[in-house]
């Protein structure tokens, strides 16, 4: 199941059901689940622990150094859950300091060229498309749709469910289930994404309501909340609330009721 031109560190913990192909480099502190298929030209580096039914097309680097001129050669780690597609030449950094990983779930799709930086948390059923980058320490919840060429400043956060138009940029929290497009500028709830998700219609009904009492009332965000917090109860408005009330960088705002697309509806 080794291609006879890879090259695999004797140290490597490689799974006997692993299919390794030609060229790939295995270093010594990888371990590869059961069922994983590494593609050409794959570098599996650094402390790097990876579930099973994984699979890594040609050229990604997985594991590697943080981007980070304070990192100093600390043993750090990447953890990768299960069943994750890694498209050509995407790119994932192991942490950079020895009290955090960088973290990947199960069930992801990593599109060529996607990049996750150092001390990202990546939850599961995410997709990043073709050319997406994440800095470091940002973290992505769980479905959450990242378009092709989408930016996230480091320490960032993107909610669950959340969707980024192709080329958008954020430097501020993105709330779940909300869609952004442009930079920092949200307009309307991820809709399809929800129904797909199998949130019910009284569920996406108040989700409207919730978004519109924090986005379009134009009340201030905080006493939004607090408003909020008495009126919406269900587990997605609760999910909504929490996650802003845990915002440090500032929220993206709503871009105003012309730019709502016709998905809300």
């Amino acid at each position: 199941m080794i291609h006879a031109t890879a090259i695999v560190h004797p140290q490597a913990q490689i799974h006997p059901t692993v299919s390794v192909g030609p060229y790939a480099v295995i270093d010594a502190h990888v371990t590869v689940g059961p069922e994983c298929i590494v593609g050409p030209h794959v570098h599996l580096t650094g402390h790097t622990t990876i579930g099973e039914k994984n699979i890594f097309h040609t050229g990604c680097v997985i594991g590697d150094a943080p981007q980070d001129l304070k990192y100093h050669g600390a043993p750090t780690r990447l953890r990768i859950g299960d069943g994750n597609t890694f498209r050509e030449c995407a790119t994932v950094n192991r942490s950079n300091k020895m009290e955090e990983d960088t973290v990947i779930g199960s069930n992801c799709y990593l599109m060529a060229t996607s990049h996750v930086g150092h001390n990202s948390i990546v939850g599961n059923h995410v997709i990043l498309a073709n050319g997406t980058s994440l800095g470091g320490h940002v973290t992505v919840g769980d479905r959450a749709f990242l378009s092709g060429n989408c930016l996230v400043h480091q320490f960032v956060r993107v909610g669950t469910l959340a969707l980024m138009q192709g080329g958008a940029a954020i430097s501020q929290d993105l709330p779940p289930f909300t869609i952004v497009r442009g930079v920092n500028g949200i307009c309307g709830l991820n809709i399809v994404g929800l129904r797909r998700a199998g949130l019910t219609a009284a569920e996406r009904l108040e989700l409207k309501r919730l978004y519109h009492q924090l986005f379009r009332s134009g009340a201030n965000l905080r006493a939004a909340l607090a408003a909020a917090a008495t009126v919406f109860t269900s587990a997605p408005a609760k999910v909504m609330l929490e996650f802003l009330a845990g915002a440090k960088r500032g929220v993206c705002t709503d871009t105003g009721r012309a730019a709502v697309t016709a998905t809300e509806d």
